[in-house]
């Protein structure tokens, strides 16, 4: 068994490099994916990891932005695939032109993956845009094959395809059990989003 000390090294900066990043997906029916994953990059930022989040098919303002850029440069959030109206309201004109700017947007994310330009790389909703036809899931496999070997990789949303479970190390499901939501309660400033 391998001790804590065997897969990180310090680096000169007092922060710590990772000799080897796993996989890890945050999937399932319940609330809690996308802050499950913020909350690993917060710890890694912490520990003077630099941490990139690329949320797919999101528009309007959150908290997470907000806290983001007063963390930034260490902790970065980038938005691809931004709507401001659910993707089952879209023309199918305005679903094609999503999907190029999509594929235009992949591009530099696997530049930035090449780079190795952070540590910790979060893919938020990345199921979602697969399972809408923006990103293929062998673009996605491709990414994590390619992955330099000592960044991390969190991908998170619903309906995870078995290409992509079969290469994760670590998949979360979280199940929900009860939601307040259920009984009416709208999603809050502050605590949904």
């Amino acid at each position: 068994m391998l001790k804590n000390e065997e897969y990180f090294y310090l680096v000169d900066y007092g922060g710590l490099v990772m000799e080897v990043g796993y996989v890890q997906v945050y999937t399932g029916e319940g609330k809690g994916k996308t802050t499950a994953a913020l909350g690993q990059g917060l710890r890694a930022v912490g520990r003077g990891l630099k941490v990139v989040m690329v949320q797919f098919l999101k528009g309007i303002e959150s908290g997470e932005l907000e806290a983001a850029r007063r963390l930034e440069p260490e902790f970065t959030i980038m938005r691809f695939a931004e709507t401001k109206k659910f993707f089952w309201q879209l023309t199918d004109e305005e679903k094609a032109q999503l999907k190029e700017k999509t594929q235009e947007e992949m591009q530099k994310l696997e530049q930035l993956m090449e780079e190795g330009s952070c540590d910790v790389l979060i893919l938020d909703e990345i199921m979602a845009a697969i399972h809408n036809g923006l990103v293929g899931v062998e673009q996605v496999c491709r990414l994590i094959d390619n992955k330099p070997k000592g960044m991390e990789l969190i991908l998170t949303g619903r309906d995870v395809p078995r290409e992509i479970a079969d290469r994760a190390d670590l998949i979360t499901e979280m199940r929900n059990v009860k939601h307040y939501m259920d009984k009416g309660v709208p999603a809050r400033k502050g605590i949904e989003y």
